[in-house]
């Protein structure tokens, strides 16, 4: 346990935390685990590049919060798409359908899932790198399938992403 947390406070500078690239494509880097907030809530950074796209997707169990640092993402949900850029919010409460897509050449997303047990999804779904790697960029369907049929109280692939490439 990191000296900063012995009092029940986390501490994680703007390069800080676990590096994991996500099979879905993205370079996450994670601020607080769930067991580290006692289940209460998972939070990292996405790093994502224009293109990437979420299949559509639910939480049952978890409120997914997505708060754009830097770019602009396409936010399909209830049936509706947002453009939300650098400042934007959306929350998709627990069971609520939903997708995005990012529309800049790169996005840059702080997420928050509440409660945080539901991490485990993630961790079967990324891999670790090291302060020096680089993310290769490729995305792995199938392994985004496996972990989310092995976590499917974290998250469940209703279907393809919502969105035409472009």
């Amino acid at each position: 346990m990191d000296e900063r947390q012995k009092t029940g406070v986390i501490i994680r500078d703007g390069g800080e935390g676990e590096r994991r690239w996500f099979a879905g494509g993205g370079l996450h880097v994670w601020k607080a685990r769930g067991e580290e907030t006692g289940g209460a809530f998972h939070a990292f950074e996405d790093h994502l590049v224009r293109g990437k796209m979420t299949p559509l997707h639910v939480h049952p169990h978890a409120d997914d919060t997505i708060y754009v640092l830097e770019g602009e993402i396409l936010y399909h949900a209830d049936g509706e798409k947002h453009r939300i850029g650098r400042g934007g919010f959306a929350t998709a409460l627990r069971g609520t359908p939903h997708a995005f897509m990012v529309t800049s050449e790169t996005a840059r997303l702080f997420c928050v899932m509440t409660p945080g047990d539901g991490d485990r999804f993630y961790l079967d779904a990324s891999d670790p790198l090291s302060a020096e790697a680089e993310a290769d960029g490729s995305i792995d369907l199938a392994r985004l399938k496996r972990a989310a049929a092995d976590n499917p109280t974290a998250l469940q692939i209703l279907g393809p992403p919502p969105f035409e490439r472009t």
